[in-house]
């Protein structure tokens, strides 16, 4: 299966973990509204109202993408329709939402990423026009992907594909192109460029492969393959391919240890979020 692909049948594992997770966002959503009333009602109509987690997710999308041309109900139709057609971007939502409550300290909750973390909600629109896209409905497709860029400064085009657990850490500036492969158990920083090296037509963009991490305002151009478990500094450039569990920085990037004999990673980057343990092999700048 390519990286990336989801599949297309639920495990009971999974409707379990969906299950859990929603009860999470229920019981989290009840005690918001009763220790801030002022959210109460805002709490009621995208969480409390919905008897489950697609129906949550498919309003608040709605809600979020919706302009005075594309109604709030077509979308929500939309991605709700899609959801259940396709259960494994459901999986793939709450793999996400995990990836947010354990991964970034800031998400204090999983509603708190359900409703206010943007790279998610990107994310899952995302899902729904790479899925209008292979089912060659692709003005809408664009016409959603022109949406989710206006409003989350996320710009994924809808022929990319994203596997699960994805952490889209912030993402304000993040830039996926057409060909572009994103694996399982990855995170990418704010500023992220996952681009092509000009007007070459055809597969011309990265592949990242499971659980690499990708800092912030890393640029990565051309297809070229970012192997499992690989580091990609923040503000590095890369235009070869990067070895699994090793560790490229600078601009242009280069492997800490050399080319030769990289240092080999022992933790998985994309789940650790370590950004700085390779600064004393690379650098002996000290401030």
């Amino acid at each position: 299966m390519p990286a990336g692909e989801l599949r297309h049948t639920e495990s009971s594992s999974e409707v379990e973990g969906e299950a859990w997770v929603w009860a999470q966002i229920k019981a989290e959503a009840r005690r918001d509204a009763e220790a801030e009333p002022a959210l109460a009602s805002y709490l009621y109509s995208t969480i409390l109202s919905h008897s489950s987690l697609k129906r949550s997710l498919s309003f608040h999308l709605g809600n979020k993408l919706c302009s005075s041309t594309l109604l709030s109900t077509l979308l929500y139709d939309l991605f709700l329709n899609t959801f259940s057609s396709d259960p494994s971007l459901l999986a793939a939502a709450v793999a996400d939402l995990r990836a947010a409550r354990e991964r970034d300290p800031a998400c204090v909750s999983f509603s708190h990423c359900l409703l206010n973390y943007k790279g998610f909600l990107a994310c899952q629109a995302h899902r729904v026009a790479h899925k209008l896209w292979i089912q060659s409905r692709r003005p809408l497709a664009l016409a959603l992907h022109s949406r989710i860029a206006d409003v989350f400064a996320v710009d994924i085009h809808p022929a990319a594909t994203i596997g699960k657990g994805v952490l889209f850490d912030h993402a304000t500036g993040v830039v996926v192109g057409e060909t572009a492969v994103i694996g399982n158990n990855v995170s990418i920083l704010h500023h992220v460029t996952l681009g092509g090296t000009g007007r070459a037509g055809g597969d011309r963009h990265p592949k990242i492969g499971d659980g690499v991490l990708i800092g912030a305002s890393a640029t990565i151009l051309g297809n070229v393959k970012i192997g499992d478990g690989a580091k990609i500094g923040a503000g590095s450039v890369v235009l070869i391919d990067v070895p699994p569990r090793t560790t490229a920085v600078g601009n242009p990037a280069r492997l800490v240890g050399g080319k030769e004999r990289p240092s080999q990673l022992e933790d998985v980057p994309g789940e650790s979020m370590d950004h700085t343990s390779f600064m004393s092999e690379w650098s002996d700048y000290i401030i």
